[in-house]
């Protein structure tokens, strides 16, 4: 243990101490009172497989290839109920190993995910702008790459995921299948839940587009093994080169019609890509007992300007906290049993900056200690709040401009020299009403104890947190509850 605890991280750019400390940290709230360093043994490969690959190393190179179809082949739309019960089944079961590696999966998620909101922030800062970001769905994209690649880029990719692996002995390198099948079973647990009737309030989708130039063939395991991150691949060819621009156009429109979701993949493609990749995520969450204000509310945008946006409020009982020396407070509302959604308030709207950097951080779990029941009557916008953006750009921002650039190995995605045009993420983050339910039984009574008021129609920060796991799904910022992040 003390040899890992001074090594480093190497190009992701945290000691390892410091990671290690903090997944001790998230896994004492993950398991109460227990603190304990998280099993990194369960992520990689055990030492019968490391034999096994010895032995099949020679039949990598004749992996079964295939071209994809054409991008104007027909595709049908996703089935989205079928996608949520997928997920459902996959939390199904789950032995004591599984949600182990669920959990450390999903904290590792959360801090790449903390390091890469902060590099968004701070890129977005001079607009100051709505922002959203899954940091399941980040570790996911960068976690199918290292499936697909060979050294050195594998290992740069592992130590970016938070794993050590200094010695480059196979028991030490992640098994990304098993990453990827422990990330499925994060999702699966944030959706598994519903109420005492069992009715669906969580929605989560996720569609991966592989496309390819002209000629280039894909390894199947690589393509096969993406199924894991998302149930949904979509490999298809076209013209990269000829204009950038129209390919751009052309990605996007096949994903609006095989999806129905709007959401716009970032914008541009290098006109010497053979290879571009969007991951794009679907969250709907159904508040439980809120209703809809009639008519619109005001929201300020800023000390000046307001738009009028549907509301959503809820009478009853939830965890809060207000910190008094940093001018903030935090609401937890639950989706179910152990999925929240985590409204985070500045005392004064200005001040959103700086409460961001001080709550989206690696000891975010700290001040979730603190919350405690309260009456309360919450009032919140109505979201449906759109982001995109490019990998490469944050991870060039993060100074880690080469880490897919051309020189990057990715010689198990496909025989032919890979060059990544654009790791897109794009994000449709959903916030509704249970319409179908009645306030619970928690709402305020008459006699019983003065509802704390707050009501988000300014400026404000979220988050949606899976308890089981441990895992922070999402993170955003809100200026205005319809915006394009």
């Amino acid at each position: 243990t003390q040899k890992v605890l001074r090594s480093e991280m190497g190009p992701a750019g945290v000691t390892l101490r410091a990671t290690v400390l903090c997944l001790a940290a998230w896994a004492g709230l993950a398991t109460g009172d227990r603190v304990y360093i998280h099993p990194f043994h369960l992520l990689v490969y055990s030492k019968s497989s490391c034999e096994q690959l010895e032995k099949s190393t020679a039949e990598t190179l004749k992996e079964p290839t295939f071209t994809p179809a054409p991008i104007q082949a027909q595709t049908a739309p996703v089935d989205e109920g079928a996608l949520r019960q997928q997920l459902v089944l996959a939390a199904e079961g789950l032995e004591a190993d599984d949600k182990l590696r669920a959990a450390t999966v999903g904290m590792l998620a959360n801090f790449l995910g903390f390091r890469m909101y902060k590099t968004l922030s701070e890129a977005g800062s001079a607009t100051g702008g709505a922002l959203v970001l899954s940091p399941t769905a980040v570790f996911g994209t960068l976690a199918s790459f290292y499936l697909g690649a060979s050294d050195p880029t594998a290992h740069e990719l592992q130590a970016l995921l938070g794993v050590p692996g200094e010695d480059r002995g196979c028991t030490s390198r992640l098994d990304g299948h098993k990453v990827l099948s422990a990330l499925r079973a994060t999702q699966g647990l944030l959706v598994a839940q519903g109420g005492a009737d069992g009715r669906a309030r969580l929605l989560l989708s996720t569609v991966v587009g592989l496309f390819t130039a002209p000629g280039v063939r894909l390894k199947q395991p690589f393509v096969q093994g993406l199924a894991l991150f998302a149930p949904v691949v979509l490999p298809r060819s076209l013209d990269l080169s000829a204009d950038p621009e129209l390919a751009a156009e052309k990605m996007d429109r096949f994903l609006q019609a095989v999806t129905g979701w709007g959401t716009d993949s970032p914008a541009g493609v290098a006109a010497d890509s053979t290879l571009v990749f969007n991951t794009h995520v679907h969250f709907r969450g159904k508040m439980k007992g809120f209703s809809p204000l009639p008519g619109l509310q005001e929201f300020w945008v800023d000390n000046s300007t307001s738009v009028s946006v549907p509301m959503l409020s809820g009478t009853g009982t939830f965890q809060h906290w207000s910190d008094a020396q940093n001018n903030f407070s935090v609401t937890r509302v639950p989706f179910g049993d152990s999925a929240c959604l985590l409204l985070v308030q500045p005392h004064c709207s200005t001040h959103l900056d700086r409460v961001e950097a001080l709550v989206f951080q690696h000891d975010f779990s700290s001040w979730m200690k603190l919350l405690s029941p309260r009456a309360m009557r919450v009032t919140v916008p109505q979201l449906a709040l759109r982001g995109s953006y490019d990998l490469q750009d944050l991870l060039a921002q993060a100074k880690l401009p080469t880490l897919l650039g051309a020189k990057a190995n990715l010689g198990r995605i496909s025989g032919a020299d890979i060059r990544v045009g654009k790791v897109g993420n794009s994000v449709l983050f959903e916030l509704q009403a249970d319409d179908e339910e009645q306030p619970t039984e928690s709402a305020q009574r008459p006699g019983g104890p003065e509802a704390l008021e707050v009501t988000l129609s300014s400026p404000f920060l979220f988050a949606v947190y899976e308890r089981h796991a441990a895992a922070l799904h999402f993170l955003g910022r809100v200026t205005h509850p319809l915006s394009v992040a």
